[in-house]
This record gives structure tokens, C-alpha cells and sequence, in this order.
């Protein structure tokens, strides 16, 4: 049985991606008759249409498609076996896609990454900052190695491994009437003032969680786009939020102009973890990168992980 080759596949990533041959070709570093040539083979290779073809545009039919999305986890796999052979006996050498959340990113990155770098010179490290859905979907396809995601999540049949947990805290204005309390219940925070980020953040959902507001919509609320935001609506008497531990430390609570007193709900209320492919090769690795990483943070802060 005739099989289609691993450049053939790529060939048609990149037209499935691009919609264009031209942006195809010069991404696959062919000229676009080798390109078309490659895709007329696999299609006459599977006996079937792949893409549909006019002098404007070109679309992908839905088998198309998703053979473009597996595709993508075979080109994937088979750059894994090069690295395993490039990398086969180092830890933590060679390339690294690593994925991160928004809301982990800024506060977690400048504290691990100079020491990752000293420990391992030889690690070339990736990092793509994505909501937590985006990251596991290219996770999925191959084209991230690992994730920093917070949970608790549904991660599906892939691996993960926690190296750290936190509470959170409620940020008010100063002087607001709660800013005096050595800690404050749920039960304690006015609904209407309190701000979230907007659906899609799994840090509303994990707040939401704390408190034990299962029936509070992020619709009731402000809704902003990042931490920042809503820490900078804080500052300007707009309402309060709820912060991870891990934010306290950051230079956006400089101003003064924020109070911070702990959530009185039982915690931790978020952990962190690395999450990888169950397939990888590089298990070992992913599980020296959490362990790293989870004992740096330790390191700088003190608490246990």
C-alpha cells in the first residue's frame, strides 16, 4: 500500500493553513509548482478532492481538513523522533514549545526562567502565551510540547503534574470599608462591586469556585481583559477583584492606591501544573521542568509546593 509522504502532508498544512499556494510554498521553502505538484500526488495518492481551487482563493474540502488536522500530529510525531534521537541521553536540551496562560504568564516567567536558563544552557525554550483552550488544542496538534495551566481542569486523557498551589486575595480600593479586615469570607464581598475577567479566563471560574458562587454569571459583573485592567479599575475606586498569590509580588500593585486582605474561603483555591501529551517522548523531561520549576518557586518564596 502506497502511503503519502511526510512532505506531502506539510504541503497540505500549509495550503490548509494559508488558503493560498504562493503563502504556502514560500513557508515550505518551495516554489508553488512543487508545491501544487505535491498536493495533485497526494490527492491522486487518496483517490479523492482535497481542496477546492479557483483563480482567487482556495478552500479545503472537509475531508480536506481534517486530514490537514491529522497530518499535523503525524509531521509532529516524526519531528519528535528526530529530537529524541538529537537529545537522546540530555535533559532539557533542544528545542521546547511551551505554552502559557495570561493570567500565569507575567507573574510566574521572570521568576523561573533566568535560573531554568543557568541550569540548562543547552535548552532552546519557545513560549506562546494563549487562553488555556488554544494551548490545548495545539497541544493536540503538535505543534506546543508542553503547557502552565492552572486548575483544577479537564486536560483529557494528557499528563499533567502540579508544582504549585495558592489562595487567592481580595483587592480593594483604599479605604473601602472591607480594607481593614484581617480576612474576608465570600459571603462578606459585595456581588455588585466585584470585577472579573471575561469569559474564557479560567481564573473567573476559579475565583467564582472559591467563593462558592455557583450561581453568579461573569454577565453581573464588569468583565475585563486582564489582571491588569481590572487592578488598574480597582486603583480608580471601580469596584474590587480577587488576585492569585503569585500576582502580589508584581509591580502593577505599586501604586499604593490597592489593599489586599486573604479570601477566608479553605484553599488552595488554584494549582499549577504542566500538562504534555501522553504520547511524548519526553516524559522524563516534562517531569523535570515541573519539579524545576516548582522547587525555583519554592525557593524564592518560601512556601512549600
Amino acid at each position: 500500500m502506497n502511503l503519502p509522504t511526510l512532505r506531502q502532508l506539510q504541503y497540505l498544512i500549509a495550503v490548509v493553513e494559508e488558503r493560498h499556494f504562493g503563502r504556502a510554498a514560500g513557508r515550505c521553502f518551495v516554489t508553488q509548482s512543487t508545491l501544487s505538484a505535491g498536493i495533485h500526488e497526494l490527492e491522486n495518492l487518496l483517490g479523492t478532492r482535497l481542496l477546492e481551487r479557483s483563480k482567487r482563493k482556495v478552500l479545503p474540502t472537509p475531508l480536506g481538513e481534517e486530514m490537514a488536522r491529522r497530518a499535523q500530529r503525524i509531521v509532529g510525531m516524526a519531528g519528535e523522533l528526530v529530537e529524541m534521537a538529537r537529545h537522546e541521553d540530555a535533559p532539557l536540551c533542544g528545542p521546547l514549545r511551551l505554552g502559557v496562560i495570561p493570567t500565569i504568564g507575567p507573574f510566574l516567567l521572570p521568576r523561573v526562567l533566568p535560573e531554568i536558563r543557568r541550569s540548562f544552557p543547552r535548552l532552546e525554550l519557545s513560549l506562546i502565551e494563549e487562553p488555556t483552550e488554544r494551548l490545548l488544542a495545539q497541544l493536540e496538534a503538535g505543534t506546543l510540547d508542553t503547557a502552565i495551566l492552572a486548575f483544577p481542569h479537564a486536560v483529557g486523557n494528557r499528563v499533567h503534574e502540579i508544582f504549585w498551589r495558592e489562595d487567592f486575595l481580595v483587592a480593594l480600593p483604599k479605604g473601602h470599608p472591607l480594607a481593614n479586615h484581617k480576612s474576608i469570607t465570600s459571603k462578606m464581598l459585595p456581588r455588585r462591586e466585584l470585577l472579573l475577567l471575561a469569559d474564557g479566563h479560567c481564573l473567573t471560574d476559579h475565583a467564582l469556585a472559591a467563593c462558592k458562587f455557583k450561581d453568579m454569571k461573569t454577565s453581573e459583573v464588569f468583565q475585563g481583559t486582564s489582571l491588569y485592567t481590572l487592578l488598574q479599575m480597582v486603583a480608580g475606586g471601580q469596584g474590587i477583584t480577587l488576585i492569585p498569590e503569585m500576582a502580589v509580588s508584581s509591580e502593577w500593585l505599586g501604586s499604593g492606591e490597592v489593599g489586599l486582605v486573604p479570601l477566608a474561603e479553605p484553599g488552595p483555591h488554584r494549582e499549577i501544573g504542566l500538562v504534555w501529551r501522553e504520547t511524548s517522548f519526553r516524559q522524563a523531561d516534562m517531569q523535570l521542568l515541573a519539579q524545576t520549576i516548582g522547587e525555583i518557586l519554592a525557593g524564592s518564596t518560601g512556601a512549600a509546593v
